[in-house]
């Protein structure tokens, strides 16, 4: 069989479950980052022990399992990072909010060395991808699950960059008077609420960790209030709190962040005009 009638026959297969966009952009992840084809109609023949391979990625998409989880990776901000059970699949909005803290750096801070905090941290992709694109931060970054921070710590060595891991909850306030102070806190929390689940794409329910997804239905907004007030501790003078929010919470996280005293609370929406990040100062 030649690549092109795999790809073909790959693409006819995936139709019956996502829509044609979503197939191409499947398939070419596939045929990419599994067997570094990238000539979809190449005349070449496909190997037997490839078939073998693609129709076993082939059986897990169809039962909707994210082609990141089967194979293992997922790009980010250009760089390529594992991604597990452990860990949320890097979203593109999220690199939107990436670049809005590279542009801050860029625009506020002089010094040498600037201290940054990631909470939550998952996969890494945040702090690892500031870290390869403004040398001069000095990088932290915590999770309470130690399979994130393993495979958080697993992605700093592949992308070759120095990242500090805390593996603790941001909850336990006790534990606050171990960090040093940041001139950048940045986190992703998790904001949506148990009853809210049914509202959820399946396979995002099905595969990826409810840890990093879901909050108590009695407090919603509980990471961010949290994160604000270790914010108010923990943040130097003229440093910036970075949140990645949604359309629905944007508005509460916001009158919150005043409530508390921040100052320059700012917030953008992303490509798609959905509110999704906020900035705020102390």
């Amino acid at each position: 069989m030649k690549i092109q009638t795999a790809y073909h026959n790959f693409v006819k297969s995936l139709m019956t479950v996502y829509d044609e966009g979503e197939t191409k952009a499947i398939a070419r992840i596939v045929f990419e980052d599994a067997f570094q084809m990238y000539d979809s109609t190449s005349q070449r023949e496909f190997e037997e022990k490839h078939q073998e391979r693609l129709n076993e990625i082939q059986a897990r998409l169809l039962l909707n399992e994210p082609v990141q989880y089967i194979l293992g990776q997922a790009d980010f901000y250009g760089y390529k990072f594992n991604v597990d059970k452990n860990v949320l699949i890097p979203r593109q909005e999220t690199e939107e909010l990436v670049y809005w803290i590279k542009n801050t750096v860029k625009e506020f801070f002089t010094k040498n060395k600037i201290r940054l905090l990631d909470i939550g941290t998952g996969s890494g992709c945040i702090p690892i991808a500031l870290k390869k694109t403004v040398k001069e931060l000095d990088v932290h970054a915590l999770d309470v699950s130690e399979g994130a921070i393993q495979t958080a710590q697993t992605n700093a060595e592949k992308n070759e960059t120095s990242i500090t891991f805390y593996q603790q909850s941001i909850l336990e306030k006790e534990g606050w008077e171990s960090f040093p102070k940041f001139q950048i806190i940045v986190s992703n929390p998790p904001y949506i609420p148990h009853h809210e689940a049914n509202l959820m794409p399946e396979h995002v329910k099905q595969f990826e960790p409810h840890l990093a997804l879901f909050v108590e239905n009695e407090d919603p907004l509980i990471f961010y209030r949290v994160i604000a007030e270790f914010a108010l501790e923990k943040l130097e003078n003229d440093g910036f709190l970075f949140f990645e929010t949604n359309e629905f919470n944007a508005p509460e996280v916001l009158s919150m962040l005043h409530n508390k005293g921040f100052t320059k609370i700012e917030l953008q929406q992303d490509i798609e005009g959905k509110d999704r990040m906020i900035r705020a100062s102390v």
